[in-house]
């Protein structure tokens, strides 16, 4: 369709929990218009019931759902906002690179590195005619060597150095690279125990950062969540 309207619309991938989830929310609160994605269909509809979202359940590392995600966009006459908050862990227990699976490696990177940047290949063009913005979920462990976190870490600082680059070669898109700080999410809980996850902030306590970065719009670039 052709949206004759002024609502912004967003992208947001792992919308089904966590910051994706609480992003969402705060968007959905201010008008926009939304498109949420997440693996679990079951998890993903109650989400976009309660925010009146288009949700498009799949996994971002697959092609054809990432097709579908773009289609999804051109139907709802344009994007503003792209945001790859989805992510894996990789091998749990957490190991050491002496004996880290490569193949565990290898889906790791494609669904942490290649499904954020083939997404944003899909969606740029959209994105730069609105002169629109990528908010690209990164982490503490792409920039500090954390034992057992090389190839989480790994698939992070690769995210990084992807999104300068794409900063520099595309002057009419705003890029972040967000750095949340521990979150007690799933994921973490996965990784260092639930207990030790239950001591960080909850997810909701990054958005207004991620909010100030959508309004104020400055120059594209890392940022850390303080």
């Amino acid at each position: 369709m052709t949206r004759q309207d002024t609502t912004k619309t967003a992208l947001i991938t792992g919308a089904s929990r966590g910051l994706g989830l609480a992003l969402a929310r705060s968007l959905a609160a201010d008008g926009w218009r939304l498109i949420l994605t997440a693996r679990g269909a079951d998890a993903l509809k109650p989400v976009a019931d309660e925010l009146g979202a288009l949700a498009v359940a799949g996994d971002v590392a697959d092609p054809g759902h990432r097709d579908r995600l773009a289609h999804a966009v051109h139907d709802q006459g344009g994007l503003d906002l792209l945001v790859n908050n989805a992510s894996g862990l990789g091998a749990v227990p957490l190991p050491p690179l002496a004996g880290y699976p490569i193949d565990a490696l290898e889906d790791l990177f494609r669904s942490n590195v290649l499904a954020p940047l083939a997404l944003i290949q899909l969606t740029l063009r959209g994105l730069r005619e609105r002169r629109g913005a990528i908010v690209n979920i990164s982490s503490d462990a792409a920039v500090e060597a954390y034992e057992g976190w090389g190839g989480y870490g790994a698939t992070k600082a690769a995210l990084e150095r992807l999104s300068g680059v794409l900063a520099a070669e595309e002057p009419d898109v705003l890029v972040w690279w967000v750095d949340p700080g521990e979150m007690n999410t799933a994921m973490l809980a996965d990784a260092v125990g639930a207990e030790e996850a239950a001591a960080a902030a909850g997810p909701e306590s990054v958005v207004p950062t991620l909010r100030r970065l959508i309004a104020e719009r400055p120059a594209s670039g890392r940022v850390r969540h303080e």
